[in-house]
């Protein structure tokens, strides 16, 4: 027996959905469409759920779904500025206007 502190049993059912589905795709030697289609379809799910899956497959070290939901993320920041960043995760801006035009300054060349 594993234990699961912090783990809902909502995420651990979605973990076990992942893990079944791929056993199941690679045993059956599915087409990767199939697959992409699928994890395409598991990681539409609201952003809480989607990071309580990335804390359960960290703690789980299933790095397929460790990866598979970090890129979901990354997909969600792609070619966003820093304020449409802080509200698609409800980040609070705690800079003050000069600090956050210092950091802009030494990190001019993200911003270009």
């Amino acid at each position: 027996m594993v234990p699961l502190p912090n783990v809902s049993s909502k995420i651990l059912a979605k973990v076990i959905e992942y893990a079944k589905f791929h056993v199941d795709a690679k045993k059956a030697n599915e087409a990767e469409a199939k697959i992409k289609e699928f994890n395409t379809e598991f990681v539409k799910v609201d952003q809480a759920t989607l990071f309580e899956i990335i804390l359960a497959a960290n703690y789980l070290n299933m790095k397929g779904l460790l990866d598979l939901t970090c890129m979901t993320v990354a997909n969600m920041m792609k070619g966003k500025t820093p304020e449409e960043i802080r509200k698609t995760f409800n980040i609070k801006n705690d800079f003050t206007p000069e600090e956050e035009e210092e950091v802009r300054k030494e990190n001019q060349w993200a911003f270009d």
